[in-house]
């Protein structure tokens, strides 16, 4: 079976944790491939020599969860090299035999515009600004709220004011909004969204 499942979305809008959820529920491969970017951002020196050599060592490295890793991955994704250089492995993953669930900024776009399901999750940059700071501890955390915000803020014009792939829905994508919705919830909305394409499933088993 060829099924490939593509998870659109800014920073912070839940797409990881639809994906992962929706991976899991219909036994589907996972690719969060914002990993790769931020994998080469997190390297150093040369962004295209890395993504060229990029290896299973370097995606379990330390690290890669955190707002620099994100910054730097949208950084180096800005780099036309970089991107034609990890576009076929997300394609050989999209595709390969048993399905596949690969969240990113332009998986429907243009890594894999012939995916089955595509899903583009968004949210307020305030909302996704505010999860974002909560992650980080809040008022405990090491960044006050604002400054998240304004970073989400410059990662989203980054993203979508890129020459290359830039962040946007494909024309036939369904736009998942969770500004209101609670995980449990956009995760419901998404594998009932699958399990109505994909042949012999059902959204709640």
């Amino acid at each position: 079976m060829i099924f490939t499942v593509a998870i659109d979305g800014p920073a912070a809008a839940g797409k990881g944790t639809i994906s992962r959820a929706v991976a899991a529920r219909f036994g589907l491969a996972h690719l969060d491939t914002g990993l790769l970017y931020r994998a080469v951002g997190a390297k150093g020196g040369d962004p295209v020599t890395a993504a060229r050599g990029l290896s299973e060592a370097d995606l379990a490295a330390e690290g890669l969860r955190t707002l620099e890793a994100g910054q730097a991955a949208s950084r180096v994704a800005a780099i036309p090299e970089v991107r034609a250089a990890l576009v076929d492995y997300q394609r050989r993953f999209a595709r390969a035999e048993g399905g596949a669930v690969l969240d990113g900024r332009d998986i429907g776009t243009v890594i894999c515009p012939e995916a089955e399901v595509k899903l583009f999750v968004t949210a307020s940059a305030e909302v996704r600004a505010r999860r974002r700071w909560l992650e980080l501890g809040g008022e405990a955390g090491p960044r006050p709220y604002p400054e998240v915000l304004a970073e989400v803020e410059e990662r989203d014009r980054r993203d979508m004011g890129r020459a290359d792939a830039p962040l946007r829905p494909a024309e036939d994508a369904v736009v998942l909004d969770t500004s209101d919705l609670d995980a449990d919830e956009a995760v419901a909305r998404a594998c009932a969204l699958v399990a109505a394409r994909l042949p012999g499933a059902e959204a709640g088993r």
